[in-house]
């Protein structure tokens, strides 16, 4: 495999902050490479260092000789008297290519070539810059998040145009799907050093745990030597001088294995204090238009308790509309949206919050909460939090101002969960999110107890999350679709070949028929998601593993034959158990009640 680029013993530094240091890796022809690191580590700042926009402090970075590189930026900036088609060519003139910027540029949705760029908003700039990029048909591509800003529709095309194409690629992306299908060697910048691992996302996943159980083996067993060894350093200061002085030497070289810190991933943040009621909000045949552009006509939808719903469709087809009328922001036209008492949203949008670039990260959400209550005698305070999603100590009483634009997304992430809602509303979350805080996320969404309503286009995300869809294909045109992302695109590969014989439709449906009378069904109850049942069959095998063990502990301590020390081990484990207990008869229960 020929060496396109060869990188030796690079080292980049902030002031006192330290991004890496002594990184080595190279990338072959014809490879496609992913780079994945937490915010604010240095993954723009590389890119744009090999790119030649950033200088470095240290090292070496050789490409082949007459390489052509091309570079997406993450926010990438234009003449904005400049035409569409100027800024795909870079005024290079080359017209023989305006039919295939015409092919790219619609899978893209720009159709106007001679649009001026000042007149795009910013995210139909950067899809003119991903153009651009394309166009000039590079020896090497370097994309930063080149899916930011596409919707479904565009993701999924680019990813098949980069998967056919045999061009190198190094890019940055938070979009595991893209990774998985596309990449097939990933690098890991991490505390200062950068892993390479040769296959896909989830090839990645495997061999990233197994050097982590491996890091982790290594440090406890340093641990075990060093309080030998330290305690050989203490009693014989004396016999140290006419000792062999590697032992000494060996000491120092231990004790810095011993005392580093794997970063352990935080408890599932689980709530119990959320308290929604059942009736949550009824959209009453809402209709919305702008001009000729309909987003929603004669829609019903009845929300229930508990419900995590994912909204999808291309950009433009009303979306985020949709939930700005739900949150009271934007007026329906005609119709009633209905909220219950009890809820609560709390609202993360796309334009995210404005901040007091002076302030410190931990007053920031302090403004908001000092604690947020778990319940059972449980709290969560604001560092807590802002710990849970990665905020170190040092970091949590830093200026806003020194914060990456994805740790910002993070720290207003913290803002809205600080408010205590019982009802999440996210609009595009995982922009700019790295993937361990969109795991994290992850993990505290499926935990939450209240309700969810997600409009994202990352479809990983959405797996992991939704159990219920509503797919807006344009001009009122509404899917309701029990299911996940991923189930929803089998069940619509089945309709295109004619398999299914279904309409489309199904639970609470608004989509709007042929005939311009709404489609719905009048049953109000939402039936169970697939998700859902398999979590019922799972909760009722836990629940007789724990009356089991409840009723092995009650006989153990009446029998008159079990040690001090057992009885109060399991006086301890009892009411745990009986709590764990509770929690999964209550689900059950909520569960059982959909489902009758």
């Amino acid at each position: 495999m020929i060496p396109y680029l060869d990188v030796q013993h690079l080292t980049k530094t902030f002031g006192a902050l330290t991004l890496f240091r002594d990184i080595s890796f190279s990338i072959g022809e014809g490879q496609k490479v992913g780079l994945i690191a937490k915010n604010g580590t240095g993954k723009s700042t590389l890119l744009s260092i090999l790119a030649g926009k950033e200088s470095y402090d240290a090292g070496d970075i050789v490409f082949r000789r007459d390489l052509k590189v091309g570079f997406l930026e993450q926010s990438p900036a234009f003449d904005p008297e400049e035409s569409v088609l100027d800024a795909c060519f870079n005024h290079q003139g080359e017209e023989e290519k305006v039919l295939k910027a015409k092919q790219v540029l619609t899978q893209l949705k720009i159709r106007d070539l001679q649009q001026k760029m000042g007149q795009l908003s910013g995210g139909q700039q950067k899809r003119v810059a991903l153009a651009n990029v394309l166009l000039t048909e590079p020896d090497l591509i370097i994309l930063d998040e080149p899916t930011n800003h596409l919707d479904l529709e565009m993701i999924e095309w680019l990813e098949g145009y980069l998967g056919r194409s045999n061009r190198t690629l190094l890019m940055v992306t938070h979009d595991r799907f893209f990774l998985d299908r596309v990449c097939s060697v990933i690098l890991e910048l991490d505390d200062h050093t950068i892993y390479t691992y040769r296959g896909n996302y989830a090839y990645y996943l495997e061999k990233r745990q197994e050097r982590i159980d491996n890091r982790r083996a290594e440090i406890v067993r340093a641990n075990n030597l060093y309080r030998t060894e330290l305690e050989w350093m203490r009693r014989m200061p004396q016999a140290r001088a006419h000792k062999a002085r590697y032992r000494e030497e060996a000491f120092y070289e231990l004790e810095k294995v011993a005392k580093q810190r794997l970063e352990e991933r935080q408890l599932r943040l689980k709530s119990s204090n959320v308290y929604i009621g059942s009736k949550i909000f009824e959209c009453q045949y809402i209709s919305k238009a702008y001009d000729d552009t309909i987003i929603l006509k004669d829609f019903y939808y009845n929300f229930s308790r508990f419900e995590k719903m994912g909204i999808v469709g291309n950009n433009g087809t009303g979306k985020s509309t949709f939930i700005k009328m739900l949150l009271g922001q934007v007026a329906v036209d005609d119709g009633h949206i209905v909220i219950g008492d009890t809820v609560k949203f709390g609202y993360f949008s796309q334009e995210g919050l404005q901040f007091n670039d002076q302030q410190k990260v931990i007053d920031v959400v302090r403004d908001i909460a000092e604690y947020v209550d778990l319940g059972g005698g449980r709290k969560l305070s604001a560092s807590q939090l802002l710990q849970y999603f990665l905020f170190t100590n040092e970091q949590q009483y830093n200026y806003v101002y020194k914060l990456s634009g994805g740790e910002r997304r993070k720290l207003y992430l913290c803002t809205v969960l600080m408010q205590n809602p019982n009802f999440l509303v996210l609009d595009e979350p995982t922009n700019d999110l790295d993937i361990v805080t969109l795991q994290i996320l992850e993990e505290y969404l499926q935990d939450f107890p209240g309700c969810v309503i997600v409009v994202s286009h990352d479809r990983y995300f959405m797996d992991k999350v939704v159990d219920h869809l509503l797919v807006f294909k344009g001009q009122g045109d509404i899917n309701d679709f029990p299911g996940n992302y991923t189930q929803y695109r089998q069940w619509a590969a089945l309709e295109v070949s004619g398999e299914s014989g279904q309409s489309g439709k199904s639970g609470n449906s608004g989509k709007t028929g042929q005939s311009g009378k709404p489609s719905y069904r009048h049953d109000d109850r939402r039936r169970l998601s697939y998700k859902e049942k398999r979590e019922i069959e799972q909760l009722e095998k836990d629940i007789a593993t724990l009356e089991a063990e409840k009723k092995q502990i009650e006989d153990a301590l009446c029998g008159g034959t079990t040690s001090v020390d057992e009885i109060t081990t399991m006086s301890k484990r009892l009411p745990v158990l009986n709590k764990e207990l509770d929690e999964k008869s209550m689900r059950w229960l909520e569960l059982s009640e959909i489902a009758s």
